[in-house]
């Protein structure tokens, strides 16, 4: 069978996917580094009111996104526009009208309405959201073994999606910091502009609008510039194949040995996985806990840096833009050279070089606790880190995957739903666990955020170090399906050959004569 040839794509065509997920990272910048800052420090919700508005978006996300990869590898989208543009676009939509809605007041509410009235408002635009979210995340993850075959290319074109949703990141935090800094020039007294409080509502108003605007134009030129080849019917068709293949195969082997020459024969083709089959497969275990690991890092330290710098080193407001941003603009600089560096040395050794960076990281904050400016220089570190670990695991993603496009979507949507509710469950437990249960922060919190940030990087680095060790291993493989219907096979064939010459001994001798055939199959 000839080799299927190694599908590509020009430079306008892979910039064009890449910027399909760039409304998806300018929302998630500012709903992980900006959420609870926002609901906590901004309009003033108890820590575990805020902790569960944030446990409410990543259960509704992990509960969207295995179900929307269901539907998005059986459907076949709307006409002939695609099945995962199709669901692009359902999500597109949904996030341009609900995310507006959640960094900005209540509307209607007054001081004086309880926080669980405030609550309920903003839970159904929150999962509004998640389900547009989950809805773009994975049609657009789902595109990558669909667009390229090669296996460097992939992780090309990985990077490429990285390096724009670092792009993403790096625009939030820099239209922060201009909104915070012109809201500084207008007001005198240093607490206001240091500080945060109910006055920078519409700082963030103003930064979720201006980023709905850029991603909308960004995802339309998304949808213009990339084509999705194939669809449900490429998967109908690759269906077909196989069972024309199947039964040739059976009406050839009436011309065949009962049994192979040789044990090393070998094997067939992997067939079709759907997603029943994933759960069997080791492979799909390893991979979905680094990849949940690589998510914990990620997500957690940018959701509790800015607590970090406000509440323990008192630094003042603009900096949960600046420090982010220097995060994100290391590892936007990282990821440029992540593909020659992965190539040389491989994905698994690559990772563990980013892990290592997480871990001096969280020891040069465990050791400093007065840092002031050299928090630059970690968040270098920290950024870079998290660059390497999180293109590294997606790549593994997309090697686990392999050609088995049609059920790529849960796959993707199975590690992204560990990693939301797993997400969600560590900042309702640190919320739970938050000191200061009357107060927005209270003399105790600084050694508690001081430590979330250590346990959060650090301590999840070595669980995904063992992770890691697990594909040193044991690597990522499919394991192949024993085909149960041989004896079936054998039966018939033996049913429609009544002369076998060179089995049972000498040429011409009827089979018939002996009572029975043993063949043993292992």
């Amino acid at each position: 069978m000839p080799a299927p040839c190694q599908r590509s794509l020009t430079l306008p065509r892979r910039l064009s996917y890449a910027v399909g997920h760039f409304l998806n990272d300018l929302c998630a910048s500012m709903w992980f580094t900006y959420l609870l800052v926002f609901y906590h420090s901004v309009l003033g919700f108890r820590n575990t009111y805020a902790g569960v508005l944030l446990l409410v978006g990543q259960v509704a996300d992990g509960v969207c996104t295995p179900l929307i990869g269901y539907e998005s590898d059986r459907t076949p989208g709307c006409g002939s526009y695609g099945k995962r543009k199709t669901w692009h676009l359902v999500g597109t939509v949904s996030v341009v009208l609900s995310f507006a809605f959640i960094f900005n007041q209540c509307v209607g509410c007054s001081p004086s309405t309880p926080q669980w009235a405030s609550l309920s408002y903003f839970v159904p635009f929150i999962m509004v959201f998640q389900f547009g979210w989950a809805a773009t995340q994975i049609s657009h993850l789902s595109l990558i073994p669909e667009l390229v075959s090669d296996e460097h290319a992939k992780v090309e074109l990985t990077a490429y999606r990285y390096a724009f949703t670092v792009a993403a990141n790096i625009t939030v935090y820099a239209l922060a910091y201009l909104l915070f800094h012109l809201q500084a020039g207008k007001e005198d007294d240093p607490s206001v502009s240091d500080n945060l409080g109910p006055i920078d509502i519409p700082v963030f108003r103003n930064l979720s609008l201006i980023v709905l605007g850029i991603g909308a134009l960004t995802s339309l030129l998304f949808h213009l510039g990339t084509k999705e080849g194939g669809g449900g019917a490429q998967d109908q068709q690759s269906e077909e194949e196989e069972d024309r293949g199947r039964k040739q195969e059976e009406e050839e082997g009436e011309r065949k040995p009962l049994l192979p020459h040789h044990p090393l024969s070998p094997t067939p083709p992997l067939s079709l996985l759907q997603w029943k089959c994933w759960l069997k497969q080791p492979s799909f275990y390893q991979v979905a806990f680094v990849y949940m690991c690589t998510r914990l890092i990620v997500n957690l330290s940018q959701t509790y840096i800015s607590m970090y710098l406000t509440n323990t080193l008192l630094l003042p407001k603009k900096y949960i833009a600046t420090i982010p941003l220097v995060m994100y603009v290391s590892g936007f600089l990282s990821s440029f050279i992540m593909k020659p560096v992965s190539k040389l040395i491989g994905k698994s050794i690559t990772y563990f070089l980013g892990l290592l960076q997480i871990l001096a990281f969280a020891y040069w904050v465990l050791l400093d606790n007065n840092m002031g400016q050299l928090i630059y220089g970690a968040a270098v570190l920290l950024g870079a880190g998290s660059a390497t670990i999180l293109v590294m695991s997606l790549s593994m993603t997309a090697d686990l995957i392999a050609d088995q496009t049609q059920s790529g979507a849960f796959v993707y949507g199975a590690m992204s739903f560990t990693d939301k509710v797993a997400n969600g469950a560590a900042v309702m437990l640190i919320q739970a666990l938050h000191p200061c249960h009357t107060e927005v922060c209270c003399p105790a919190c600084v050694w508690f955020y001081h430590d979330i940030i250590v346990i959060v990087t650090g301590g999840v680095a070595f669980a995904a170090a063992l992770g890691l060790c697990t594909i040193l291993i044991w690597p990522i493989t499919i394991v192949q399906r024993k085909l149960t219907h041989i004896p079936q096979t054998l039966e018939i064939f033996s049913s429609r050959l009544p002369v076998v010459s060179g089995l049972m001994g000498a040429d011409g001798q009827d089979s018939s004569d002996d009572s029975s055939v043993d063949v043993g199959l292992n």
